[in-house]
């Protein structure tokens, strides 16, 4: 038998056995099928594709039009007239005497010295033991920032990620500063005796009380009430009607930017790359919002490019770079 056909159908009978366990670990993916590589940083996502519908507008009678007795209101003026409340007159107001303190200084305590022990200082280090190696599996994500549909069920993503290695951390501690004595002055303590002194005398002013008035308002008729004939004009509403064109489907795998390349820098060139070319994505701000992913939708559809989410063909076809 030829070596060369032995190495090779042994190849193909590992790659199949690979396959089929990498999919049996992935039973939480609603498909058939798994996306064409299994390299690290690399996403993918299956998309509903909306059903079609084009919409009938037809304008539809309410109510008709009528006519309605409409009420005028009279009209009146209002004259104000100054009335005395109470006269003016005047009262006497009693200025409290004020008073200046006087302060004196009495020692309480005088200074000492006192000696404390400041303990050792010590510094806790770590070492890192590895507990289980890194690998490499297939994740479940979801809904990601570059799917255009609001319903996380529209959209299955899944990236090739690696699993990091699992570390135990043990720590130990080593002195940095032995004990030590530390002399501390305590200064002398005094109080303050504090006593007031009149410095104004009291006395009493004379405070005048300005009369006092009130408006009075009077109402006048200017024109008495009448009624006038309105016309209600007819009231229309337009219906509208959905027709299913075609029934959407669920797309291929196809190639998207996982959640961490999705930076706001990454959504601003694509912003940029869609004005450039005559569409709409709102502010350039780097956020892949409502208005961004209209004109996304508008541009794959105009280019014939796979609908629903950032993907690398359509950035290829904008030309911003992936990296």
């Amino acid at each position: 038998m030829n070596k060369d056909v032995t190495f090779k159908s042994i190849s193909t009978f590992l790659f199949l056995l690979f396959a089929a366990t990498v999919f049996s670990q992935n039973t939480d993916i609603p498909f058939g099928d798994l996306p064409p590589t299994n390299e690290f940083g690399k996403c993918y996502a299956k998309c509903r594709q909306p059903d079609t519908y084009e919409t009938v507008t037809k304008s539809v009678l309410v109510k008709e039009a009528s006519t309605k007795l409409v009420k005028v209101p009279a009209v009146y003026e209002t004259k104000y007239e100054k009335v005395l409340v109470k006269e003016a007159s005047k009262t006497y107001k009693v200025i409290p005497a004020t008073y200046r303190t006087v302060t004196e200084k009495i020692l309480v305590t005088p200074e000492k010295k006192t000696v404390r022990t400041v303990p050792a200082k010590f510094e806790t280090k770590t070492r890192r033991i590895l507990v289980s190696e890194a690998r490499g599996e297939w994740v479940k994500k979801k809904k990601e920032p570059n799917c255009f549909s609001e319903n996380p069920d529209d959209c299955f993503i899944v990236c090739y990620e690696e699993v990091p290695a699992v570390y135990r951390t043990e720590t130990y501690q080593v002195m940095t500063e032995p004990a030590r004595t530390i002399e501390d002055y305590i200064p002398a303590k005094y109080k303050t005796v504090t006593r007031k002194v009149v410095d104004r005398e009291a006395s009493v002013v004379e405070v005048p009380i300005d009369a006092v008035y009130k408006t009075i308002a009077t109402k006048v008729l200017v024109s008495p009430a009448t009624t006038r004939e309105e016309t209600i004009p007819a009231v229309y509403k337009d219906v509208k009607e959905r027709r299913l064109v075609s029934k959407g489907t669920f797309s291929v795998w196809t190639e998207i930017l996982c959640a961490s390349q999705t930076t706001s820098s990454k959504v601003r060139k694509v912003q940029r790359a869609l004005k450039a070319r005559g569409y709409n994505p709102g502010p350039i701000d780097g956020v892949l919002g409502i208005q961004t992913q209209t004109a996304l939708k508008q541009f794959q559809n105009d280019n014939g490019l796979p609908l629903g989410n950032l993907n690398l063909k359509t950035l290829k076809e904008l030309g911003v770079e992936v990296n």
